[in-house]
């Protein structure tokens, strides 16, 4: 899987993250819906953290079509409600 963090660069993410990353979504709707900035943060964090850690920078002049795109690492709750909503970042 191909993920983008906005601003930064794009990840190729091994396989057996997907479905982390996918609970780790799941997990932040449900905070952005119960208005837990808090806990949105904490979550959204681990994501790009996941990203960071396990995924493989592709080269600045590599181009490839992204999978998943995370919204900018300063994200704040009243902005990923336009994103973290229904299946959100990351389809079931």
């Amino acid at each position: 899987m191909v993920v983008r963090i906005s601003g930064e660069g794009q990840f190729t993410l091994p396989d057996a993250d997907t479905e982390r990353l996918n609970e780790l979504d799941n997990h932040a709707v449900a905070a952005v819906e119960a208005g837990d900035e808090a806990g949105f943060l904490d979550l959204f964090a681990q994501m790009i953290a996941l990203v960071e850690s396990d995924g493989e920078p592709l080269a600045d002049d590599e181009l490839v079509e992204s999978d998943v795109i995370l919204p900018p690492r300063d994200t704040r709750i009243a902005e990923a409600r336009a994103e973290f909503t229904g299946d959100g970042l990351i389809p079931d």
